[in-house]
């Protein structure tokens, strides 16, 4: 088999801000069961501490632009995968892992690092690249190094978790990320006059991958394309949608130690109990028991469909139910349901941050899931809504229209807060037919979205680039 290099930006359990980290965190996992040998390289954030670590290389060095920078490596075996941490202090260690002025220069680093993983310490076959902030790999194997005989026969698999997110900087900082000057045209890096990391990947990298294979198609469009779409066209003669898997070790009401009870499709009877725990969880009344309870955990942001939620929102309570929510974001949607538990008092509750033990309470306790995403590259709430008998009430986009169907949740199409609450009223109607419900959760629950699949997919790409098929 392969010998699989994954550059990103962060991974559970060292550094999380979103699915990202998910993935990079599982996936390299299900690859050693498909025979691969998998390793990743990311940063040394400030938060990493170095205590349950080793040093495997001091000084190495990177040179950007007018910088030659040292940067040292560390590394930590988790559940079979070998993580290198690239630690440039200066460019690392400070808090939060994005929004920085130059981070331009710190991605670079880190996708030059990735390279000096390759020279010095782990040769890779295939170096799967992810979102914009490892992009760079890609123009660096087919440009700069293109004739180091350290980097021959290197393939590179670039991933789209999120093509909103691109990596675009000011055109005067590209004199800093180390690619020579004709790269900063129309046809590669320069895009309306900023540099791209995300169109580097794009345009350099040997295979292109999205979440899922809907979001594969949507990124071709104008609506979810964000500029870019044309590019995508151009590039979709190596583009592919992979769904992203679920970690169901950690994710699964038959072995989950964080719920007040394990439960499975077989036998369904720990999940009111997990429910009553979830009313006591968030401080709502036991008498909620006989309401349907609906649940969000999301980041609160317009793209997760919280400006529809929040249009409807009064006459979805109005209909009897209760709700409990896990997340945080934009502060209008924060005050959005702190004002509708001031409205619908014991009825509304939540959590004004991230809890991922509340998370797996909400996921085990809820009735019915609530995604009315304005776009979802993939989605994982939703897949562990399906596993934990939670049914789902999605807009049918990216990979929430891959996963969900008529059997297992609730779809709506339009963006338009009606259609919205079209889906839920069709959900809660559903929920008096006691019998109709419990078969439809053993449906949902009988799902396997594992990374197993996914990974064979993978599995298929890395030789296909290889010519092993």
């Amino acid at each position: 088999m392969a010998r699989i290099l994954m550059v990103a930006s962060e991974a559970t359990p060292f550094a999380k801000t979103g699915g990202l980290a998910d993935v990079i965190g599982s996936l390299p996992e299900a690859l050693l069961e498909h025979g691969h040998e998998v390793a990743v390289v990311m940063p040394r954030y400030g938060s990493i501490p170095t205590a349950d670590l080793r040093q495997v290389w001091g000084n190495s060095v990177i040179y950007l632009g007018r910088h030659a920078i040292s940067c040292d490596f560390w590394s930590k075996q988790e559940r079979g995968v070998t993580f290198y941490f690239a630690d440039i202090p200066w460019l690392f260690g400070r808090p939060g892992l994005y929004g920085h002025g130059d981070d331009h220069l710190r991605f670079a680093a880190l996708s030059q690092a990735a390279l000096n993983v390759i020279r010095l310490l782990w040769r890779a076959d295939i170096v799967h690249l992810h979102d914009w902030q490892s992009a760079l790999v890609a123009p660096y194997l087919k440009t700069r190094f293109q004739y180091d005989p350290v980097f021959q026969g290197i393939r590179t698999v670039f991933t789209v978790h999120n093509l909103e997110h691109q990596g675009r900087f000011g055109a005067s900082l590209f004199g800093e990320l180390g690619l020579d000057d004709w790269l900063m045209k129309p046809e590669f890096l320069e895009y309306r006059g900023d540099v791209s990391l995300m169109k580097g990947g794009l345009i350099f990298a040997d295979a292109i991958t999205t979440v899922s294979p809907r979001y594969a198609a949507e990124i071709q469009t104008p609506e979810f394309g964000f500029g870019l779409d044309g590019v995508v066209r151009s590039q979709s003669y190596k583009l592919t949608g992979i769904l992203n898997g679920a970690d169901y070790k950690t994710w699964s009401p038959e072995t989950d130690q964080v719920i007040a009870a394990r439960y499975s499709a077989d036998d369904l009877s720990g999940k009111a109990e997990c429910k009553l725990d979830l009313l006591r969880s968030i401080g709502l009344p036991e008498d909620n028991m006989e309401r349907p309870l609906l649940g969000v955990v999301s980041r609160l942001a317009r793209q997760k469909g919280f400006d529809l939620l929040s249009d409807i929102a009064w006459e979805m309570m109005n209909a009897g139910v209760c709700l409990a929510v896990v997340g945080s974001g934009e502060s209008k949607y924060e005050q959005m349901f702190q004002n509708l538990a001031s409205a619908f008092p014991g009825r509304v509750a939540g959590y004004i941050g991230y809890n991922d033990d509340l998370a797996h309470k909400v996921e085990a306790g809820a009735d019915i899931f609530l995604m009315p995403s304005l776009f979802e590259p993939c989605g994982l709430n939703q897949i562990y809504s399906l596993r934990y008998g939670t049914i789902p009430v999605v807009r049918a986009t990216g990979g929430l229209d891959d996963t969900v169907d008529g059997e297992t949740g609730f779809k709506f199409w339009g963006y338009w807060a009606h259609d919205f609450l079209l889906g839920i009223r069709a959900a809660l109607e559903a929920y008096q037919d006691r019998e109709g419900w419990i078969r439809r959760m053993r449906t949902a629950m009988s799902r396997d979205f594992s990374w197993n699949i996914s990974a064979r997919r993978y599995s298929d790409l890395y030789r296909g680039l290889l010519g092993r098929g």
